[in-house]
């Protein structure tokens, strides 16, 4: 198996192979993966196709795909928080911006529509959207933050069930068409510089340090917001010293960098 989908709601991949290592990303229903090596019957060491990201995970959560399959760009994503998904003879809950490859929707007025997952068909009942027909602004990303307020946050995490900074960031900007990096140093490298927070537009991101590295990202809402991961998804103050918490009015992280996407 040299390049597989993911075919499960939400797989984990960790930094070595063993299921008590370190969880650094998770995977969702319907993204590709090239595989790199083997460790005995259970452990492969993957790629992912969409931003390179590298880890270990059970071969278990996977189906075996073609090159040519694993390297479609998927145009179509889930878009309810949980969507119902029938895999085969299997039927399971896939999470907010799982992929859809080979998707053909119903018939206008029905949701959901059909695909293939390697060489299996699936069924999906959910609402979706067609990444490339978004356009990046403040009306979309106020929709589709919405579902993730209150999220816990997880260190690995992409799903409204667990999530981290960065992997909030990569999933809202996925479902608004744009593939970014995994972690927040690299996203940093991402767009053009915003040099004053008084520039500032809504989907901006903004970029924080802990003794000159950069350890947090959040998605600026416009005056002076931002809705990030930190303890749970949720909207502080920012100003250009750094976050605020609303909760206590506590300043904690230096504000480092402000980068434009689109």
């Amino acid at each position: 198996m040299e390049f597989a989908v993911i075919a499960v709601p939400a797989a984990p991949v960790r930094r070595k192979p063993n299921h008590r290592k370190e969880m650094v990303n998770q995977l969702l229903f319907g993204e590709t993966v090239k595989v790199l090596k083997t460790k005995g019957e259970l452990w492969v060491k993957i790629r992912s196709q969409h931003d390179d990201y590298e880890g270990w995970m059970t071969n278990t959560q996977l189906e075996p795909a073609d090159e040519i399959m694993a390297g479609i760009r998927n145009p179509y994503v889930s878009t309810d928080t949980i969507s119902e998904i029938s895999l085969g003879n299997k039927i399971m809950n896939i999470p907010v911006g799982s992929s859809l490859p080979f998707f053909t929707a119903f018939p206008a007025g029905n949701n959901g529509g059909k695909g293939k997952l390697g060489n299996v068909d699936f069924e999906f009942t959910g609402n979706y959207l067609k990444r490339d027909d978004q356009l990046p602004g403040k009306e979309l990303l106020h929709k589709l933050m919405a579902a993730w307020l209150n999220a816990p946050y997880l260190w690995g995490g992409r799903t409204p069930l667990g999530v981290d900074c960065s992997g909030f960031v990569q999933v809202i900007f996925k479902l608004m068409g744009i593939d970014l990096p995994r972690d927040a140093w690299q996203q940093a490298q991402v767009g053009k510089s915003i040099k004053k927070i008084s520039e500032v537009l809504p989907g901006d991101l903004a970029f924080f340090n802990d003794k000159e590295e950069i350890v947090h990202v959040g998605i600026l809402l416009g005056d002076e917001q931002m809705i990030h991961a930190s303890g749970k998804v949720r909207i502080d103050s920012i100003n250009k010293k750094g976050i605020v918490n609303t909760g206590n009015n506590k300043r904690k992280l230096k504000l480092q960098s402000i980068r434009r996407i689109w």
